[in-house]
């Protein structure tokens, strides 16, 4: 399990999120640029997220320390070794820390959580983050139709996966 000193991975640092980094995530996850894309949570939701033994949340930052996003990840006690990427938001976009970030989850999940499967759901308008899926090696498996009730209707998730030995084929590391 990843500890709050950070662990380097494709010049990016990875740490479990702190209680201080609340101000951070919230702000980024209300940004108008990552709105559309993420279904908002509570401060509780993530403290509790935060404390959880079956979660990790982590603060993803440059180098030097500075932010630049956080993510999510559940099932890390799941007995059918199932990882669920819950969340991935990057504040500071096009820089490739969101390719690097799912780099690291992959990594993350499949060597150092011996997970089989590592999964998502992305909002079926978020074409940006579907084919960076995509091109991580994720297959589509299908769709949660008009799941998500929004101001203006209903919106549709995809679900997509990544199975270890695809992983392994995909050129793992």
């Amino acid at each position: 399990m990843l500890s709050n000193v950070p662990v380097s991975f494709a010049s990016l640092q990875f740490r479990k999120t702190a209680e201080e980094d609340l101000e951070f995530v919230l702000t980024t996850e209300q940004h108008p640029a990552n709105t559309p894309f993420i279904i908002s949570w509570t401060p509780e939701q993530h403290r509790e997220t935060i404390h959880s033994s079956d979660k990790l949340h982590l603060l993803v930052e440059t180098p030097d320390g500075r932010p630049v996003g956080y993510l999510i990840l559940a099932g890390l006690t799941s007995a059918n070794r199932c990882i669920e990427l819950v969340r991935i938001t990057i504040a500071d976009q096009g820089r490739g820390y969101g390719k690097a970030s799912i780099r690291f989850v992959q990594n993350y999940a499949f060597k150092h959580l011996k997970a089989h499967r590592l999964w998502l759901d992305v909002k079926e308008h978020n074409a940006r983050a579907k084919q960076l899926y995509e091109l991580s090696g994720f297959k589509t498996e299908g769709m949660l139709r008009e799941c998500i009730r929004t101001n203006g209707g209903y919106e549709s998730l995809i679900v997509m996966s990544m199975l270890e030995r695809e992983y392994e084929e995909h050129g793992a590391g």
